[in-house]
């Protein structure tokens, strides 16, 4: 795929509509660097000019200030704020709630002020401006489908609607579980636990939240966020399910859909 950096288009005299914020997960996981093409495959398709800004992108900060490190935190941002702000970037999208939170809520008070837009709403806009077609027989019409909130997403940011009406616009049935929206249940990975051990207990939340999926007959979890679909791939594994369950992102799902 030929996606551009900052620095080629900077270089042509070009200036990018968005700047595609990619992040750790979405640039070195091997599951989420499909949910980065199949972004940038729709990106292409409906000719946005994009950019990232590849090796000169650095993680946001946010494992380390929810693990407690506000130094680390502050020097990964100030180092991030000085490139956007020496590039100008005034518009950033991104398909990481973790990322989304934190550069639209938290880089400002270090001087980096910036429109982010999280993924699935820039997908519902496209749909809505009638940018991305959609096929009429989709893969996924008809299929039952479970939406998962991220807790970066929904709770801290309240956004619900635009991942379900992308979701609709695929013409499949939505199937809520008991707990989603703001009473909606974690993945288990925010707060930096990816990285750590759990705490003593007697059941593992990514299990917990994918039972939930699982009550509900769903045949695809759709999630928006790339750590809450590693925490559902794995409890669907755990449940020997992953060939009758299909964990995807919104963006997948659309990518697939479309004409």
């Amino acid at each position: 795929m030929k996606v551009n950096t900052m620095v080629e288009l900077m270089a042509n005299g070009e200036t990018p509509e968005i700047l595609f914020w990619v992040g750790c997960a979405g640039s070195f996981d091997v599951r989420a660097q499909k949910i980065t093409k199949a972004f940038a495959a729709i990106l292409n398709k409906v000719g946005i000019n994009y950019a990232i800004l590849g090796k000169e992108e650095a993680c946001t900060g946010d494992p380390a200030r929810r693990a407690g490190n506000e130094f680390l935190f502050q020097m990964m941002a100030y180092n991030n704020i000085q490139i956007l702000n020496g590039y100008g970037i005034k518009k950033i999208v991104t398909t990481c709630p973790h990322c989304f939170n934190t550069l639209k809520n938290e880089y400002a008070e270090l001087g980096g002020n910036y429109e982010v837009i999280h993924h699935t709403t820039f997908l519902q806009q496209l749909i809505d401006e009638g940018k991305i077609k959609l096929k009429e027989e989709g893969s996924f019409k008809g299929k039952k489908i479970s939406y998962h909130d991220s807790c970066y997403l929904g709770r801290a940011n309240h956004i619900y609607e635009a991942p379900r009406k992308v979701l609709e616009a695929l013409d499949a049935e939505l199937i809520e579980m008991k707990r989603c929206r703001s009473n909606g249940l974690c993945c288990g990975a925010g707060g930096a636990q990816m990285f750590k051990e759990d705490e003593p207990g007697t059941k593992r939340i990514n299990i917990e939240r994918t039972e939930e999926a699982l009550e509900t007959g769903a045949s695809v979890i759709a999630a928006a966020c790339p750590f809450c679909n590693t925490m559902m791939s794995d409890g669907v594994k755990s449940k020997e399910k992953e060939n009758d369950i299909q964990v995807l992102d919104i963006a997948e799902l659309i990518e697939q859909s479309m004409v």
